[in-house]
């Protein structure tokens, strides 16, 4: 029976744990942090639900469109009469992210998984120690896999305190709204952060070191967002790079590089992160690390070491919980020698939880532009489409990506309210090489968002006709 270390309990962890005890691996898992890593206990569980709650808001402060008005006559319109209950939200959010992690701790349990809370460090490529508060342990290990995740990234001089200066893990400590929050990067944490804020009623100033927000995303969707912020009242300092920030009491003093300040009650750090590799005894056995930190890996999660894998965000491949698991199986079906292909980033679909959603899969614009593939494309406005007109939805568009002869969908782009569900077909189109025409026959029921996904299709289809 083969021994399997894993360093590491986010969803790299915790799935290749549950994979190589499915093979009929021996598995100890050590973490630090508790089962489900930041994705479950920081990061995505309660971001996300924080989001979910600021999209309710925002449903109740268009009531009027939709025909909805306070009971209490002496109150103008719907959102008068509802109050945001930070302190409930976030314990609320911090109690789903407890019970996810609860869940995870069960199911691994159930397969024979043998958890250590503490802190895990290779010996040799055939050795772990775990560190834990009743002292060292050494494990054998005919395989190791690490992920251990990243931490928030901190300018030397805007040190966050955990109740004014925060990171995206301290957030959630806030019991009453910012009276106005400063949200320094414009990436995908700092969009979401300042759209759910934002949502909730809080005057949010963004400061971003580019010329529009989600700079990594599609250039049309990025606008879409940026349109939609700077409509509902956001402040966006585009072109603007922090250098420093103090507090003054209360208060929160930003100074920029140029020399401006920005004085807010409270300051969000999101400037990216850093993966936790130091001090694991990783180049002492052969693995190698990027410049960055990151752990260098094949398709297959291997390093560089026999025997050690690596998977999830200290990778640097694709900082997706989606991704991480499926670098943790795919190192586990191959360490124990089931059947296995290599990762393929082609199809990954990804999303941005801000309002309306940016979901993406497949080849995207930048790539296009820069001569990747030759493709024909697609874009159908939202407005356009009677279920968005009936739920009050105008923001968004869907753009289709196909081949230009063959018709073969290779990717797309979907701004709208619940993207991260609609990319679903896409994704399946993409992942099974489906044509324009076959996208365009499938039935889509009316109305609904979906339908604007085969009316692109058709209109792909004219396209190439036109082409032959």
């Amino acid at each position: 029976m083969a021994t399997v270390v894993i360093i590491g309990g986010g969803p790299g962890g915790y799935e290749a744990a549950m994979v190589a005890a499915q093979l009929g691996g021996q598995v100890t898992l050590i973490t630090e942090e508790g089962l489900g890593g930041s994705a479950v206990l920081t990061d995505v569980v309660p971001s996300k639900s924080l989001i979910a709650t600021a999209e309710v808001m925002t449903r109740v402060r268009h009531g009027r469109e939709l025909g909805l008005v306070p009971g209490d006559r002496s109150l103008n319109e719907l959102h008068q009469a509802v109050r945001v209950d930070l302190a409930g939200i976030n314990q609320r959010l911090l109690g789903l992210a407890a019970a996810q992690s609860h869940d995870i701790n069960e199911a691994l349990a159930a397969q024979g998984v043998r958890l250590i809370t503490g802190r895990g460090k290779l010996l040799s490529t055939e050795r772990v120690v775990a560190s834990t508060p009743d002292g060292d342990e050494e494990l054998p290990a005919d395989f190791t896999l690490i992920s251990v995740g990243t931490r928030p990234r901190e300018l030397p001089d805007a040190k966050p305190d955990g109740e004014r200066i925060l990171t995206w893990k301290q957030l959630y400590n806030l019991t009453e709204l910012p009276e106005r929050l400063i949200v320094v990067g414009s990436g995908v944490t700092g969009a979401e952060f300042a759209g759910a804020y934002n949502q909730l009623g809080v005057d949010v100033v963004l400061v971003s070191s580019r010329d529009q927000v989600l700079p990594s995303e599609d250039r049309d969707a990025a606008k879409v967002i940026q349109d939609v912020f700077e409509s509902s009242g956001m402040t966006i300092m585009s072109r603007s790079r922090a250098q420093s920030a103090r507090r003054d009491g209360d208060r929160v003093i930003l100074t920029l590089a140029d020399g401006r300040t920005v004085e807010g009650s409270h300051l969000l750090m999101a400037v990216g992160s850093i993966p936790n590799t130091e001090n694991l005894g990783l180049s002492e056995t052969g693995v190698t690390l990027k410049s960055g930190g990151h752990i260098e890996v094949d398709r297959m999660s291997r390093t560089t070491a026999r025997g050690v894998y690596a998977a999830g965000d200290c990778t640097g491949v694709f900082p997706l919980a989606s991704v991480a698991a499926m670098q943790g199986r795919i190192a586990m079906w191959h360490a124990l020698g089931d059947a296995v292909q290599p990762l393929d980033l082609r199809s990954v679909a990804s999303n941005v939880f801000t309002a309306p959603e940016i979901a993406t899969v497949g080849i995207t614009q930048q790539q296009i532009d820069a001569g990747a593939l030759k493709v024909r494309s697609v874009t159908l406005p939202l407005a356009g489409n009677a279920r968005a007109k009936m739920q009050g939805h105008y923001a968004g568009f869907i753009k289709i990506f196909c081949l230009p002869t063959t018709g073969i969908i290779v990717g797309g782009v979907i701004v709208a309210p619940g993207a991260s569900e609609l990319i679903y077909s896409l994704s399946l189109c993409v992942s099974a090489r489906l044509t324009v025409d076959q996208a365009a026959r499938a039935f889509a029921v009316f109305p609904s968002l979906s339908g604007s996904i085969s009316e692109a299709g058709r209109q792909l289809h004219s396209v190439n006709e036109d082409a032959l």
